[in-house]
């Protein structure tokens, strides 16, 4: 290296660090706006109506979603919310599965004669038996009777209609997780590092599918699935109600980014 170069480059390196010193930053709250999934513009009302729920039996998944969607849909919506009884979309299916020869769609079951205590045995045996996501496959054809949507439909002034399947359960996971851990040297100086140990945990896992049916002609317009779970330490007893609430939290803006246009808040960093 001559000594040209030498004195050019700490010239450089001086006129950079005088820039570095004058320099400041300073953050901005940006809003990123996100389009709705679905046009809803032809409709003015929106009904949430029930689920296909499985999984734990410590809540009543159905209705806590129910009110949940609605509660939401209220504040974050521009659609008129249908105050309705909650429907179980798994009593609406056995009930047509058990009038097979008279009924043949679930509009036709559910203007079936009454279910007897003998038969509301055997519907709560069935319901016993839902304790898996394969079990609620069976459930699906519900979402595609044109006839029985569209019936709904034309009692709620043609909404449209929220609905879909709901598994909740409780799940036990072991593996070796990472912790932080405080360390204080001979003079008492705090250090944190990450430790690594086996831990058996336990927690809870949702997994939503959500169906939006036009109430005008009866057919399904999107649908749209999701999965979370959070998990604890064996030793924490935590609500399963609790745990629902937690994972709902996380999926309500995709849910609610379905129908609506959504802005996500965020900041960026700009030189001055």
């Amino acid at each position: 290296m001559t000594v040209r170069s030498a004195v050019a480059i700490a010239s450089l390196t001086l006129a950079m660090a005088a820039s570095s010193a004058c320099l400041s930053f300073y953050e901005i709250g940006i809003e990123t706006p996100i389009q709705a999934k679905l046009d809803t513009s032809p409709f003015q009302r929106v009904l949430v109506l029930g689920f296909v729920t499985g999984g734990s039996k410590d809540v009543d998944v159905n209705s806590e979603t129910v009110r949940l969607l609605r509660s939401q849909l209220r504040t974050k919506s521009n659609l008129k919310v249908i105050d309705s009884d909650v429907v179980s979309l798994i009593d609406v299916v056995d009930k047509m599965k058990s009038n097979v020869g008279t009924a043949t769609t679930a509009t036709d079951a559910a203007a079936a004669p009454a279910t007897t205590p003998t038969d509301v045995k055997k519907e709560d045996a069935k319901k016993e038996d839902v304790k898996s996501e394969k079990d609620l496959e069976s459930y699906d054809s519900i979402f595609a009777d044109v006839a029985y949507w569209k019936k709904l439909g034309e009692e709620y002034q043609n909404p449209l209609i929220v609905t879909g399947v709901v598994y909740f359960t409780d799940i036990n996971k072991s593996g070796i997780v990472e912790r932080p851990q405080e360390i204080y040297d001979q003079l008492g100086k705090r250090t944190v590092v990450s430790v690594r140990q086996w831990m058996d945990r336990k927690g809870y896992a949702i997994a939503p599918k959500f169906v939006f049916i036009d109430g005008r002609t009866g057919t399904q317009l999107y649908s749209d699935s999701y999965r979370e779970e959070t998990l604890y330490s064996s030793t924490q007893n935590t609500p399963a109600l609790s745990s629902y609430f937690e994972l709902m939290d996380r999926l309500v803006p995709g849910f609610l980014n379905t129908l609506s246009s959504q802005k996500i808040k965020s900041t960026r960093v700009l030189l001055k």
